[in-house]
């Protein structure tokens, strides 16, 4: 006998092609996924952040999404799997070959920049480190989405009367950057 489903209670359509209700639902959790943005040409000192990020978001469990190419990119994964965790890149480009060599799972979206939208939208927050004009796009489309951003020396945006904007949180330590990124991704879900 088929489990009846509610949905389709008293339907006369074909109901083998209709979903059937899940019973249980734990082993569907999922890891927390955070994006670390940045430039694919940093200094010393924000290289040096974005890997102590990764290292530490994957040490609490979390999946590091970013661009997928060199810079912040590159450390941030090179950090998360030093430390044992699963990396993200989502490439602007066609070829999955361009990605750093620390992406677990690679996405070659054929987006150009307009990947920055992927790269955020993956993730329950963000953490800017350094940055770009590319990194400010992604920092603009988390906000624009209501996803929050944690920024280490990055971007600062004033509103058109010049007032501060004061939605990115700004830190300076990368382990609190880790711990308030996480804070942030489980008040929002």
């Amino acid at each position: 006998m088929i489990p009846t489903n509610p949905a389709t209670e008293g339907s006369t359509g074909d109901t083998a092609l209709m979903p059937r209700p899940v019973r249980n639902l734990r082993w569907l959790t999922m890891a927390t996924q955070i994006a670390v943005v940045g430039g694919s040409e940093a200094t010393a000192a924000a290289l040096a952040a974005a890997e102590k990020i990764g290292a530490a978001l994957a040490s609490a469990g979390a999946i590091v999404v970013c661009g997928g190419l060199g810079g912040v990119m590159a450390a941030a994964c090179r950090g998360a799997k030093s430390a044992g965790g699963t990396t993200v890149g989502v490439l602007p480009g066609i070829d999955p070959s361009a990605s750093n060599r620390w992406v677990d799972v690679v996405i070659a979206s054929g987006l150009g920049e307009a990947r920055n939208s992927l790269v955020v939208g993956s993730a329950a927050a963000v953490i800017a480190v350094d940055g770009e004009y590319g990194t400010l796009s992604e920092i603009a489309l988390a906000l624009r989405a209501g996803t929050p951003v944690v920024g280490v020396g990055t971007w600062s945006l004033a509103r058109p009367n010049g007032q501060p904007d004061t939605k990115i949180v700004a830190v300076e330590d990368p382990d609190e950057a880790v711990a308030t990124a996480l804070r942030l991704a489980s008040a929002a879900t």
